[in-house]
């Protein structure tokens, strides 16, 4: 019981992290450009996973655990380059509806629309997601018209990026669900942020100009998403995640959203009380599809 309490709490101080990760991105749009921004964070990210990972090797070299039995090097490449490269699209996208003048509050339950779409997804590979997944997409659009449409019935684009941003990262939970059980979890996070951070700076080296001191006033936005965001609290997600169901530790860390509006309110956004709407019906449709399902009694032979 401990141990499941013990990892109930990292994983809600994980999805706290992410949570106010919005705002810290939000501020970070004040010096940086977005490309710049993601570039230094993810680079962060990655050597920040590298403490854990020299432990993670002394652990597994003391209780026997072979290179081989992690999974291959091939594996464990390809798939950090192919998520590396679906996270840079998705965190692009997300970076520059925040640039445009997306809420920190709004993008966070936006973005956590993937956790809908993902069940939808695997339609497209002959899995039935059931009825309960489809009553979730219709409350999940409705709270996301609720909380993005203008008075004249129109999404701002900002708002548009960010939604384009939830179906990247679609795209990229499904390819980590592919390669994470043939390689080892935290060295595939750590190339995935690498390859990421070196696609966002060779953008930037087109699209922006960068000046250090500007990077230098964005240090605390940017240490905070590339430390605490990445090698913090992802630490904290697969230690918390071994003791816990799925589905429940799917439910907690799904509190991210909900920790960013509180996070942008205290930053000093404002939500109309549709939008608030809007943010109710979005987080009941995140948790609908996140409850176990019952097994149907099988007749007996």
């Amino acid at each position: 019981m401990k141990n499941k309490f013990g990892s109930a709490l990292m994983l809600l101080l994980a999805a706290f992290i992410w949570g106010i990760a919005f705002v810290a991105q939000k501020e970070g749009t004040q010096n940086v450009g977005p490309f710049t921004f993601n570039g230094v964070r993810m680079i962060l990210g990655s050597v920040a996973l590298l403490p854990v990972i020299a432990i993670m090797n002394l652990k597994n070299k003391k209780s026997g655990v072979t290179a081989k039995t992690q999974g291959s090097k091939k594996d464990l490449f390809i798939g950090g380059a192919l998520c590396g490269g679906i996270l840079f699209t998705a965190s692009s996208f997300q970076q520059l509806g925040l640039t445009l003048g997306a809420d920190a509050g709004t993008s966070g339950f936006i973005t956590a629309l993937y956790i809908v779409l993902v069940p939808v997804v695997s339609v497209f590979f002959k899995k039935n997601p059931g009825l309960r997944v489809w009553i979730s997409i219709i409350i999940a659009l409705v709270g996301l018209a609720f909380l993005c449409l203008t008075s004249d019935l129109s999404f701002k684009l900002a708002d548009l990026l960010v939604v384009v941003c939830a179906f990247c990262f679609t795209a990229h939970i499904l390819v980590i669900s592919y390669f994470s059980p043939k390689v080892d979890g935290v060295k595939l996070s750590c190339i995935q942020f690498f390859v990421c951070g070196v696609l966002s700076l060779i953008t930037m080296a087109f699209l922006e100009t960068p000046d250090v001191n500007d990077i230098l006033n964005a240090y605390v936005p940017i240490l905070y998403t590339g430390i605490l965001s990445s090698g913090v609290a992802y630490t904290l997600q697969i230690i918390g995640q071994k003791n816990l169901d799925p589905s429940v530790a799917s439910i907690l860390m799904s509190f991210e959203s909900v920790f960013a509006v509180l996070a942008g309110l205290v930053w000093g956004e404002t939500l109309t009380l549709l939008q608030s709407f809007g943010c109710v019906l979005m987080f009941i449709a995140i948790i609908l599809t996140q409850l176990p399902v019952k097994a149907k009694n099988k007749p007996m032979l």
